[in-house]
């Protein structure tokens, strides 16, 4: 039932997350550097399953309706956040308006002279506006989407009923193998923004997006690197995109925007290079940043209708 066989593989990283809580639950806090391995174990997986997330608000993983709701609220619980409330902020803002003053993800609002700076407070400058975009569209959503919403708020009770309820039962290990990778999953999900667009040129057909093109990288984060390809289809499945990418990307794109190792890339960024650069090299000069047109009330239109990218559309494998 699933519509792409590699997404075998999508499961397996899913029960991952689970193997790995109960793993770490049953260590003894004495062990403090098997916490500390447990804890940054949960974050990394806590953090692909972030990515899943991303895929499946794109492409719904099964051919039923009711398993892809049963996967979203599974999801819910490895990602950390209602699944649902991903969408707004990603799919209706970010991919509809890339670097807008409707995006309300766009990189610039992160403006010290110092890049590192920018990548590190990145998440605390968007979160807060995110959040309050994602209220609006829940209103909003609530009489016009009346299946998303409820599904939504389902998603907020399992979420936060079992975060509650592991508190309850061991707090001091709730926070430190549940709240603490939770928390790292969405602000690695929402900082990779940073190193997607930061410095491209958003109005370009090609040179928008950064991709990270690693074999490796790829394997483990179901083929994210080719972001560019990833914004001009994003209902493409992950598998397909390194091919697409091939065929329709890189004979156009600037070639310093398709980068072969994101450890690479991050020394030589951020380390080695204090300055905030175009994608060509080139000063970073930026426009002088306005408030955020709300997207939920003067959105493109059938924005406030959709939920997700092609919702429970089966598509050919």
């Amino acid at each position: 039932m699933l519509r792409y066989r590699s997404d075998t593989r999508t499961l397996v990283f899913i029960a991952a997350y689970f193997v790995a809580l109960g793993g770490a639950w049953s260590l003894s806090l004495a062990r403090s550097g098997s916490v500390l391995v447990a804890v940054a174990a949960l974050c990394w997986i806590s953090w692909i399953n972030a990515v899943i997330t991303h895929n499946v608000v794109h492409v719904p993983l099964w051919r039923s309706a009711w398993l892809n709701k049963l996967t979203r609220a599974v999801l819910s619980l490895t990602y950390g956040f209602p699944v649902n409330e991903y969408v707004p902020g990603h799919n209706l803002s970010h991919h509809r308006y890339a670097q807008q003053r409707r995006d309300t993800m766009r990189t610039t609002k992160s403006r010290s002279r110092w890049n590192l700076a920018n990548l590190v407070i990145f998440f605390p400058t968007v979160a807060f506006d995110v959040m309050r975009a994602n209220a609006r569209y829940v209103a909003a959503a609530r009489d016009r989407r009346p299946g998303w919403y409820s599904e939504r708020r389902a998603q907020v009770a399992l979420a936060w009923g079992v975060k509650l309820a592991l508190l309850a039962l061991d707090w001091k290990k709730a926070l430190l193998f549940v709240f603490v990778p939770h928390l790292g999953a969405v602000w690695g999900v929402t900082t990779v923004n940073y190193l997607w667009h930061d410095g491209c040129d958003a109005d370009h057909p090609y040179d928008h997006s950064r991709n990270f093109v690693g074999k490796v990288f790829n394997w483990f984060h179901f083929n994210n690197g080719f972001h560019g390809m990833h914004h001009m289809d994003p209902g493409l499945h992950w598998s397909l995109l390194p091919e697409r990418h091939t065929e329709l990307v890189a004979p156009h794109i600037h070639p310093a925007l398709v980068q072969r190792s994101l450890v690479l890339y991050l020394l030589r960024t951020f380390v080695l290079e204090w300055r905030r650069l175009r994608y060509d090299g080139s000063p970073l000069v930026l426009a002088p940043e306005a408030e955020d047109i709300d997207w939920t009330t003067s959105p493109a239109p059938g924005a406030i209708e959709l939920s997700y990218g092609r919702d429970d559309l089966p598509r050919e494998a």
